[in-house]
């Protein structure tokens, strides 16, 4: 599913104007982003949290000429599954 597949679906199941759904998908996802920018940690039961990982910097390896490369610290956005939603995927 993507994201114009998922106002789409918020719309049928809620009886709403695509461009109102439009909206709450949008300034949902905006304030997810704007939490995790800030440091917050985004949880969302029954689903999963978010969280913003920092990684430090690191001696790599072009695999191409084998050159070796210092690799920056940064900072990346990481999701975790929630146990009910691992579970439920865990279906045979």
């Amino acid at each position: 599913m993507n994201k114009s597949q998922l106002i789409q679906a918020l719309a049928k199941e809620e009886d709403l104007p695509l461009k109102k759904a439009e909206e709450v998908v949008n300034t949902v996802f905006s304030e997810m982003e704007s939490a995790l920018i800030r440091g917050e940690r985004v949880e969302i039961r029954g689903l999963g949290s978010f969280k913003v990982k920092q990684y430090e910097g690191y001696k790599g390896r072009n695999p191409k000429s084998g050159e070796v490369i210092e690799v920056a610290r940064k900072k990346l956005p990481f999701f975790k599954v929630g146990k009910e939603l691992k579970e439920r995927v865990d279906v045979y």
